[in-house]
């Protein structure tokens, strides 16, 4: 089940709105089922009727509701940055054994050369495509231009707005020790 569609119908997204960033990629499923399993434990309830019934009803659950997510949060982000870092950590030692990383190169390579096509597709062929032809390779488009912003991200670092939710990330991680 897509977690955008059990959020909603459980209406987690109301009492924990920055949720939605987690809600593609990673381990969808593993995280919907952490968002339910935690609502149901600080509730008490079972069914998802009476979960939200809780959480709108009690301003402290839905409170205690909202920290337990934040935390899980942190824990998902940790996660997902050491990933990266452990991702980097390879490319740095095939750079150590005199190797290129070919996969990579191949996989930018492929990005670039699927953007261009695209692209390329819509200035030629975009009046004489049917307006839904033409709505799929834009999407598509849009799909490598983003795996070519992913790569710049991962080859050169996090941006500005990474750094700050690293940040934030750090002082959550921080005031949970202090919880704790």
């Amino acid at each position: 089940m897509a977690i955008p569609f059990l959020a909603a119908a459980l209406g987690l997204t109301e009492f924990a709105p920055s949720l939605i960033r987690w809600l593609v990629g990673h381990k969808a499923g593993r995280i919907s089922q952490d968002v339910v399993e935690l609502a149901r434990k600080i509730t008490g309830a079972q069914s998802d009727a009476d979960v939200m019934a809780a959480l709108k009803a009690n301003a402290h659950l839905a409170n205690e509701f909202q920290c337990e997510i934040a935390k899980k949060e942190a824990e998902w982000e940790m996660a997902l940055l050491e990933d990266r870092q452990q991702a980097r950590e390879r490319d740095l030692e095939i750079l150590r054994t005199g190797q290129a990383n070919r996969r990579a190169d191949l996989m930018v390579l492929c990005a670039a050369v699927g953007l261009l096509m695209c692209l390329l597709s819509l200035a030629f062929y975009s009046d004489v495509l049917p307006g839904e032809a033409v709505g799929i390779i834009s999407t598509i488009a849009g799909i490598f231009g983003g795996c070519l912003k992913d790569a710049f991200a991962f080859e050169f670092g996090s941006s500005r707005g990474s750094k700050a939710k690293d940040t934030t990330v750090a002082a959550i991680l921080e005031r949970l020790k202090q919880d704790g």
